[in-house]
């Protein structure tokens, strides 16, 4: 084998790729906010409150007993599942979380002076708790939650049938109506308006 050959063989396979190649096309303005638009609505389902429908989901019909409220004490107790379902959706957006000298997660609540760390035997530097201040969105997003929730309580036909057993025509129109209505202006304020935190039972950060 002569020395031309030997050098041709060693050229690295990178090399001889043609320069040529296709590049990435470039996005439109339009094609960035369609994407944009579609990620956010994917992350949507992380933003609602979905533990405390689970729960909800798997007690409504044993306190209900199937959509038959028998007596007031059925429905003092039905109303009461609804209520603190509702207030666990508020209060899990003011929750927080951030990461200790050690890189562990820690979580807190979210206050006007910063991050209340529920695990008091932490010590996290005043400076990084004050960048988690809680805010007007947090209200916003604390109330959006609740509204969503109620609206899922709304098309749950236990809860339906334990407080309104025989509705008139426009009574199930406006129940059908209204979690749908909720729902959809509440979804556009969630895409619209993200929330960056990362509290319990939400995903975590990388930093």
């Amino acid at each position: 084998m002569d020395e031309v050959t030997e050098d041709k063989l060693k050229v690295p396979l990178l090399e001889n790729a043609p320069s040529n190649a296709p590049q990435k096309p470039k996005k439109t303005r339009a094609q960035k906010a369609v994407k944009k638009t579609c990620k956010s609505t994917a992350n949507l389902s992380n933003l609602l409150p979905t533990g405390s429908v689970l729960a909800f989901q798997i007690l409504a019909p044993v306190l209900t007993h199937q959509g038959h409220c028998r007596s007031t004490t059925s429905k003092l107790m039905t109303l009461s599942l609804v209520s603190f379902c509702g207030l666990c959706s508020f209060l899990l957006c003011f929750t927080d979380s951030c990461r200790d000298s050690r890189g562990k997660v820690r979580y807190g609540v979210a206050t006007f002076k910063g991050l209340w760390i529920i695990d008091t035997s932490v010590t996290i530097p005043p400076n990084e708790l004050e960048k988690y201040k809680l805010s007007f969105i947090d209200l916003v997003h604390g109330f959006t939650s609740f509204l969503v929730f109620e609206a899922v309580a709304l098309f749950d036909q236990n809860i339906v049938s334990c407080f309104y057993p025989n509705p008139s025509d426009e009574l199930k129109d406006f129940l059908t109506a209204l979690p749908v209505i909720i729902g959809t202006i509440c979804s556009i304020l969630f895409v619209v308006v993200p929330s960056k935190r990362h509290g319990i039972g939400f995903p975590l950060s990388r930093e």
